[in-house]
């Protein structure tokens, strides 16, 4: 009898999930952002979360958390209730450079939770002073090994993506340099136009409203592909630095457990939001192009990145602040 039970029990939850995802949602949503107002995970959740709410008519609130390398906001969301009620828009960074960087991460990305589309991506780009003696990555290769360590390359900080790719640039060309961390990506960029340093590892949106002037030129770009924001640009792979491919990324993602359907039906309406034209020349205006995914493209992706990063943050013992 018991047996019984269990088994009718067993099958209307199979049934109750179909149910689930045909009236979800029901209530407001909450999406966590790690970050304050204003940055690329802030603005990738505005944009979705206001087509989500016109969409399917309950609001989409948007949470910032900053903090703790963005543990405060993932540790959150990976102990809310797997219900779709309450999701994260994570970076590269807490999915896949901080469970590489630190001893202790309070989330485990493959055990607390689902992945539902990949978002945004922006351009890591390699640049100049428009002055500067470098007119290419051979340049830049060059100088650094006729002066190891003294080159100096800023970042928008210690342990960030951009830190990651300076170091297997200097890996896989037998290079070093001096690494100049700045408390984010713009003021680099500002030390780069004002000659105060003479290179630097940087979101191509952030070096984007120096290139009008002239002071900041773009030697290329750490992706495998060229961006379509600078075509002429070359990759670094193309440049002659060997197996370099990353980029600044965000994604949706889910608690752990929350029904196979709801992810479906989130990701589905995702992907439709970021096919939008306008929401794709919303992102384009800051350089950023819209990349959506099935939730196994971004677990793969996130994989891949990890399994990356965690070679050259050991081989080039990288240290967060």
């Amino acid at each position: 009898m018991r047996l019984i039970l269990a088994l009718l029990g067993s099958g209307l939850v199979f049934l109750a999930q179909p149910a689930a995802s045909q009236t979800y949602p029901v209530k407001p949503i909450h999406l966590l952002v790690p970050y304050a107002p204003g940055g690329p995970a802030d603005i990738a959740a505005r944009l979705v979360g206001a087509k989500l709410t016109e969409a399917w008519g309950q609001q989409v609130v948007v949470e910032n958390r900053p903090g703790g390398n963005g543990f405060i906001a993932m540790t959150a969301a990976a102990k809310s209730a797997p219900d779709g009620y309450t999701l994260v828009m994570a970076t590269i960074g807490e999915a896949a450079v901080s469970p590489v960087l630190f001893k202790e991460v309070p989330y485990n990305i493959e055990r607390d939770f689902a992945p539902i589309s990949l978002i945004s991506d922006a351009t890591i780009v390699l640049a100049t002073h428009g002055e500067a003696p470098f007119k290419s990555v051979a340049d830049v290769i060059a100088a650094a090994k006729a002066q190891p360590g003294r080159i100096s390359v800023g970042s928008p900080g210690n342990g960030t993506v951009n830190q990651i790719v300076l170091e297997w640039m200097a890996l896989n060309t037998g290079t070093k340099f001096q690494h100049i961390p700045y408390k984010g990506s713009a003021p680099a960029a500002n030390a780069i136009a004002a000659n105060e340093i003479p290179l630097g590892m940087l979101a191509s949106s952030s070096v984007a409203p120096h290139l009008k002037t002239g002071r900041v030129r773009v030697l290329a770009v750490a992706s495998a592909r060229r961006s379509r924001f600078g075509p002429d640009w070359p990759t670094l792979q193309e440049a002659g630095v060997a197996e370099v491919n990353a980029s600044t990324w965000t994604a949706l993602l889910a608690p752990k457990d929350t029904p196979q359907p709801v992810i479906g039906k989130l990701n589905a309406e995702v992907v439709k939001v970021l096919e939008m034209p306008d929401i794709k020349e919303r992102f384009a205006a800051g350089g950023v192009d819209t990349i959506p995914s099935s939730p196994a493209g971004l677990g793969a992706r996130i994989k891949q990145d990890t399994a990356q990063f965690g070679m050259i943050v050991q081989k080039a013992d990288i240290k967060p602040d």
